[in-house]
């Protein structure tokens, strides 16, 4: 099994440790049960640009970052309405959201959706969703999100 990653901000060492970690994934009894197999040498980094599936894992991504980071809201300096990019970002925003919600019907992005059902179920559905939080995260009990203040 290959594994192309877009390129990533490392050093050799830093990504040779990264290979190592995959290939260590092959020791886990759901890979082996599955006869998943990573080499060293099939765990490579690749430009995005240059691979389709890849471009649009890019667009997905970004559209979940832009909502996640409430980049929707956000406005030109000294501009009352949000920028021509920024609205046609959230339109593939709500489009891919539209589309994940006929497999999850209640999507919330900020929820992962992983945990759904028995183990079995991660080599079964068609789409996953992972929300992964920074280190320095904090829950605020009872917290609501609040509007951004403008600047």
């Amino acid at each position: 099994m290959r594994v192309y990653a877009d390129e990533m901000p490392l050093s050799a060492s830093q990504f040779a440790t990264f290979q190592d970690y995959v290939t260590k994934l092959t020791r886990r009894s759901e890979f082996r049960a599955k006869g998943i197999r990573f080499l060293k040498e099939d765990v490579t980094q690749v430009v995005s640009h240059d691979h389709d599936i890849l471009q649009c894992l890019d667009i997905v991504l970004g559209a979940m970052n832009f909502r996640l980071n409430d980049k929707y809201l956000d406005k030109p300096p000294g501009a009352c309405r949000r920028g021509a990019k920024t609205l046609a970002r959230l339109k593939v925003y709500q489009h891919i959201n539209q589309r994940i919600r006929e497999i999850y019907p209640n999507f919330n992005i900020g929820v992962t959706t992983g945990h759904h059902g028995n183990k079995a179920n991660r080599w079964r559905h068609s789409y996953r969703h992972w929300n992964f939080r920074s280190k320095n995260w904090v829950m605020v009990p009872g917290g609501k999100r609040r509007k951004k203040k403008a600047p």
